[in-house]
């Protein structure tokens, strides 16, 4: 049977580092006030010269990967690319990246689940395996948000959260008997709050510029966050779909040798795992130094599990759970071969 395994990781974080410090210089707020809020220390941003997108952060990203794995680009069937800010409006930033690859006709595609891009792509990519379209898939999740936030004050909500930063996973099928792989996934959607999280403009729906002055004036081109709202939808979904998966695996929770949740919030991920029963020893949070890198975060996370070896480097099965703008959520289960 074929089973999707992973074969190399990698991430890669701006050098440039800004704390919550270096925030009150250009709105009202405080270290004390940010922690308090997210559990956020520091984020990184691309430089402030600019000219650097979605796609730059992945390649650095997925050279790492591929190094791991022991691949060349040109070994991949598939490009797959999760991010909300893409380089340009269109094309998708895989497209781009498979450029930077210097691959010439190699399939890529994007996908728009924000905070739950990785979780989707995982299952996209299991799917695609399984049917036996792709052999070996390169799973990207990038984010450039430091040139998409608001910095005043009127925007300090959403601004202190968000981060620079990708991760990417290489993703093989292999012929095997053992229970390894993606065993168990449950995604979902829920559309009536999609204005809980949103970046309003440039839309196609606004006739006939897509944007206007007005719309400028007025902010509606940064992102705008109900944090209330997305707290209490996090701390319920986030609990009910990591039982779903492991009640589909058959598994529990101290069959888990480590969770990754999605980094949105420090305070959601310890409300999730105090409902979970989660050891301390068994759950990875990065936010405090890299923020919100939203289709980033689970990889970015995956990559420093690995790399600092809190995880059996066999046999080893993680639980992944995010909730994000959509409103999207989902969690699987992956074992290690």
């Amino acid at each position: 049977m074929t089973k999707m395994v992973i074969k190399g990781t990698g991430r890669y974080l701006p050098e440039r580092v800004v704390t919550n410090d270096d925030l009150t210089k250009i709105m009202d707020t405080t270290d004390e006030w940010i922690q308090q809020r997210t559990g956020i220390e520091e984020r990184r941003w691309v430089p402030e010269e600019g000219n650097v997108g979605a796609s730059d952060l992945g390649l650095e990203a997925s050279k790492i990967a591929l190094s791991r794995a022991g691949w060349e680009p040109k070994d991949l069937d598939l490009i797959i690319f999760g991010t909300l800010s893409p380089d340009l409006f269109f094309p998708g930033s895989g497209c781009l990246l498979q450029s930077k690859l210097g691959l010439k006709s190699t399939p890529a595609l994007d996908i728009r689940q924000q905070c739950t891009g990785f979780l989707y792509g995982m299952e996209i990519a299991d799917a695609y395996i399984k049917s036996g379209y792709a052999s070996r898939i390169l799973l990207v999740g990038a984010e450039v948000h430091s040139t998409g936030i608001e910095m005043a004050t009127r925007g300090r909500d959403v601004t202190v959260i968000f981060g620079d930063g990708a991760g990417a996973v290489c993703l093989e099928g292999v012929e095997t008997d053992e229970n390894v792989g993606v065993l168990a996934t449950s995604l979902h959607a829920q559309g009536d709050h999609a204005e809980a999280l949103m970046v309003e403009i440039p839309a196609s729906r606004i006739s006939p510029t897509r944007v206007t002055h007005e719309h400028l004036d007025e902010g509606r081109q940064w992102p705008k966050m109900d944090g209330r709202n997305i707290f209490k939808l996090a701390v319920k979904r986030l609990p009910e779909v990591s039982q779903t998966v492991l009640d589909k695996a058959g598994l529990t929770i101290d069959d888990i040798d480590m969770v990754i949740p999605h980094q949105a919030n420090l305070r959601i991920n310890q409300f999730f795992q105090k409902s979970m029963n989660i050891p301390d020893e068994k759950i990875f949070n990065n936010i405090q130094k890299y923020g919100n890198t939203t289709a980033g975060t689970i990889p970015i996370a995956l990559d420093e599990v690995i790399e600092q070896k809190l995880i059996p480097e066999e046999k080893s099965t993680l639980l992944f759970a995010g909730l994000g703008a959509g409103v999207t959520w989902g969690a699987m289960i992956f074992r290690f071969m």
